[in-house]
């Protein structure tokens, strides 16, 4: 397996074992709390939050069954950046025991909504985009899981630049909501050091995305990282029917994808991250505090190539890529 530098994946190994032993050792009983009252979660995301069986399976395990002893409240569904808020206040307006949220606006504007519901979230950087205190004390309402994307975007950049070997330009989509000005110039400076151009194509919006990939090709980009975002999760098969199209090599933040057609994608294992989310819930819903609920790290990364889609586009990779990865799709 790929891994990060040994001090990064020390951290991961840290929280992830903290927010583990709490799972272990919590006292509250979620499988004797959920038979006695009907909860309710609401879903918050500017595209849909996918997959979910991971998550409705941990649920399940801990005693809260959809239709049963658990609503779950979605307004997730391609709803786009414009409506987080409005969305955020509908939700609270329902009492909901918890809401889960997708992204750094969404977690934000749950945040505006609510001092109170705990709010279980999943984005880049809890600490640094100010949604936490601290990982292993989070305080306030909010807790959930960091996924430290803006490390993993620069190593999705290497893998993709060794996959291109002699490629003069590159291209990266990146969410404007998501992605900051200093990690784009930081990639950018990153593939200066490699002899490669970087060319940035920014979107919000759903139907920005096509058109970002036709201009990367019209400016001869030899290959495309899609960058971390729940908005581009969500419009992924969107961007492998185009790049496919236009036989460009594009890399994306979790292995999963490069099973659905996307040549690469290396990070954690999406459905294992929905499988923690699920179990933070219930433990949510069972009584434990957000304030003091540790924020947990992925421990494990894993590298996805997919051989067939490589053919498609007419790619050789490299055969010490190949055998580097987890996962090889033929």
């Amino acid at each position: 397996m790929l891994r990060e530098e040994g001090k990064l994946m020390r951290r991961r190994e840290f929280i992830g074992f903290a927010s583990g032993a709490l799972a272990l050792a919590a006292p509250w009983r979620a499988a004797g709390q959920a038979a006695s009252r009907t909860y309710r979660i609401g879903f918050l995301s500017p595209g849909e939050l996918a997959p979910v069986n991971p998550v409705f399976d941990e649920l399940r395990r801990h005693g809260f069954v959809e239709g049963r002893n658990l609503t779950i409240d979605r307004r997730d569904r391609n709803a786009g950046y414009q409506q987080l808020a409005a969305a955020a206040l509908e939700l609270v307006r329902t009492s909901p025991d918890a809401i889960v949220t997708a992204g750094p606006e969404a977690a934000r504007a749950a945040q505006a909504a609510t001092t109170s519901v705990p709010i279980v979230a999943i984005t880049d950087d809890m600490v640094g985009e100010g949604l936490a205190r601290s990982l292993a004390q989070p305080g306030g309402n909010t807790t959930g899981i960091s996924l430290l994307a803006s490390d993993l975007d620069g190593k999705r950049q290497e893998l993709l630049i060794e996959s291109t070997s002699g490629a003069p330009r590159i291209s990266v989509l990146a969410d404007t909501r998501t992605t900051g000005p200093q990690r784009l110039q930081a990639l950018a400076e990153a593939a200066r050091s490699r002899g490669v151009i970087l060319l940035v194509h920014r979107v919000e919006k759903g139907d920005e995305i096509g058109p970002a990939i036709d201009m990367a090709k019209a400016e001869a980009a030899a290959a495309l990282n899609v960058l971390a975002s729940p908005l581009l999760h969500a419009y992924r098969h969107v961007i492998i029917r185009k790049t496919a199209a236009l036989h460009i090599p594009d890399i994306y933040q979790w292995p999963e994808t490069a099973h659905e057609g996307g040549l690469l994608g290396y990070g954690p294992r999406l459905d294992d991250i929905m499988g923690q989310l699920g179990r933070q819930i219930a433990e949510i819903l069972g009584g434990a505090s957000p304030a003091n609920h540790p924020i947990y790290q992925p421990m494990k990364l894993a590298l996805a190539i997919n051989l067939k889609t490589a053919k498609e586009i007419g790619l050789t990779i490299a055969s010490s890529l190949v055998v580097s990865a987890d996962d090889v799709i033929e």
